[in-house]
Formats: C-alpha cells, sequence, structure tokens
C-alpha cells in the first residue's frame, strides 16, 4: 500500500475531519481515505457528458410539447 500526505489542510478543514471521524468511529487516515474512495466511485462530470452522448435519443409520441401538457393537465 502507498501512502498519502496532504500539505497545507486549513485549520477549519482538519478539524471538522477529525470531528466527523470521532463521530464516525473512525481515525483521521480511515475517514479520509473512505471518502478519497467515495468520491471515486462517483463519474466525473466529463463521464457523465460521455455517457449522456452515447446515449440514443428518445422518441415520444405526439413530441415533447404533448409529454408537457400531459403533466400540466395532471397537476
Amino acid at each position: 500500500m502507498k501512502t498519502l500526505q496532504i500539505r497545507h489542510v486549513p485549520d477549519d478543514v482538519h478539524r471538522r475531519l477529525k470531528a466527523r471521524a470521532a463521530e464516525e468511529g473512525m481515525s483521521l487516515s480511515e475517514l479520509a481515505l473512505a471518502e478519497l474512495r467515495r468520491s471515486l466511485d462517483k463519474p466525473t462530470r466529463r463521464e457523465l457528458f460521455e455517457r449522456l452522448e452515447r446515449r440514443k435519443p428518445v422518441e415520444v409520441e405526439g413530441g415533447l410539447a404533448a409529454v408537457v401538457r400531459a403533466e400540466r393537465l395532471g397537476r
């Protein structure tokens, strides 16, 4: 395993991370690693746009205006 060091962490960020780690019953390192993993599980904006570009357009019977009209009438 590798070691990661983060420099120049503002005092308020460090304080909040340390408090959250204590609330979760984790060390600061465990919390930081969990947060890094969680952030990597989310797609980046670029990945989201690439996924959207690969999707096929959806054809709606009657067009988009019909969908909006039906939604408004349903309220």
